[in-house]
């Protein structure tokens, strides 16, 4: 049995503003509130190596592991695994953008994965833990990308000629 989660949050925000800011992994921090620090480690072509650290848990631990992802912006779906894999035996993640009919962005979240049998909890466990986070950070970078949208000066294909 392995792990599979699928979410999906709906942006009001243009889906180019929301690819770049949910791309650029140097500024996760700022965007998710569970990633204390980013390294990029390494780019070659449209693929990005970088290691991640979590803020610490209630034990005091900060978990850090490698990811690599790969964008393909003309299809508007991002693809990464991790390299260290930690207490998964794999972790590949999808995501997609897509634009909906009034100018927003669907970004939806797909984690294939495995927990190795030594790890602190299985995948059903690790499956709900998953989802719930999911929610709460797609949630915050809704609400962080939404405030980047208005925040930018209205231009000419916003209606603001002059």
């Amino acid at each position: 049995m392995a792990g599979h989660t699928d979410n999906e949050i709906v942006i009001a925000a243009p889906p180019d503003l929301t690819w770049d800011l949910t791309n650029d992994v140097e500024r996760w921090p700022e965007l998710f509130s569970e990633y204390a620090a980013v390294e990029v480690l390494e780019r070659v072509g449209t693929s990005v190596t970088f290691r991640l650290t979590m803020h610490p848990d209630e034990n005091g631990v900060a978990w850090s592991w490698v990811s690599r992802r790969t964008c393909d912006r003309e299809a508007g779906v991002v693809t990464a695994h991790r390299v260290e894999t930690g207490p998964f035996a794999h972790m590949h993640i999808r995501w997609e953008y897509a634009a909906t009919p009034d100018g927003g962005t669907r970004m939806r979240w797909i984690q294939d994965f495995a927990m190795k049998p030594e790890a602190p909890v299985d995948d059903a466990a690790m499956t709900d833990r998953i989802n719930r986070n999911t929610l709460i950070q797609m949630g915050l970078i809704r609400d962080r990308v939404e405030a980047r949208a208005a925040a930018r000066p209205a231009g000419p294909a916003d209606g603001n000629r002059g």
